[in-house]
């Protein structure tokens, strides 16, 4: 199968630097830095964020980048296991050399599988979520590095998670973390460069393309399952953040 159809949701790079392009400012990326003494730090970039500088000044390492989309194909358990370790953990180091040793074999065949003139984007899929499950399994043997503010944005990515269906006001997420409105927006916009509205809106988008690619749903009952009044609404919605309109998506996606 040909990696092109997939090449713009999940990319590694051999060595990563300060002008390297990801797949958006929306993606997720994880890099993997070989340290002394068969160790080995993992450097998260949770979805909005910038991996800090002194990621790129590693001699050596592989970044794992890919879109939101391929975790929430997924159960909604593992999606928010996945948002916990990219955001409770912006970066730990294994000394434990049988982890060590197993997620390196796993991101060598990962590798191995994305740069295959053969490349399945099932195997993909498959092998970035082992190596996601093995590094949630040993997250708890890392250096933490967390504040209040980080388990806010963890609070709130998780409310979102589950509700942004039903619920799309900022208030609400608000009132259930115990702060303010105002609060909320400046905790999300220091941590994420984003406002509460901006994060569900993206969340929606992702949904509205997962929707229109994986069933028959309507533009109209699709604007109703997101909350929308109406589908002018949603269609203007969704035709300024991803430049079409639904029906033409959906078209595009089966071309």
């Amino acid at each position: 199968m040909s990696k092109k159809p997939w090449n713009n949701k999940i990319k590694i790079i051999q060595k990563l630097e300060s002008n390297s392009t990801l797949l958006s400012n929306n993606s997720m990326g994880i890099y993997f830095e070989p340290k002394a003494k068969n160790s080995l730090a993992i450097h998260f970039k949770p979805l909005n964020e910038e991996f800090k500088n002194e990621v790129f000044q590693a001699k050596e390492g592989v970044l794992v980048n890919f879109e939101r989309d391929l975790i929430d194909e997924d159960d909604i358990e593992y999606a928010l296991d996945v948002m916990s370790l990219f955001n409770k953990y912006p970066q730990f180091i294994l000394t434990n050399e049988n982890e060590v040793k197993q997620i390196q074999n796993v991101l060598s065949l990962l590798k191995k599988e994305f740069f295959s003139d053969s490349v399945s984007y099932i195997m993909l899929k498959t092998l970035l979520k082992v190596l996601l499950l093995h590094l949630i399994r040993y997250q708890n043997n890392g250096f933490l590095e967390q504040d209040l503010n980080q388990k806010r944005v963890f609070q709130f990515l998780e409310l979102m998670e589950i509700n942004f269906l039903t619920e799309t006001n900022t208030d609400f997420y608000a009132n259930k973390i115990g702060i303010s409105m105002k609060r909320l927006n400046q905790i999300l916009k220091e941590k994420l460069n984003l406002t509460a509205k901006q994060i569900i809106g993206q969340r929606q988008i992702t949904e509205a393309k997962r929707r229109l690619v994986r069933s028959e749903i309507t533009t109209k009952e699709l604007a109703f399952v997101l909350g929308f009044d109406s589908i002018s609404s949603f269609s203007r919605f969704f035709k300024k953040n991803v430049g079409v309109s639904p029906s033409a998506f959906r078209m595009q996606d089966k071309l």
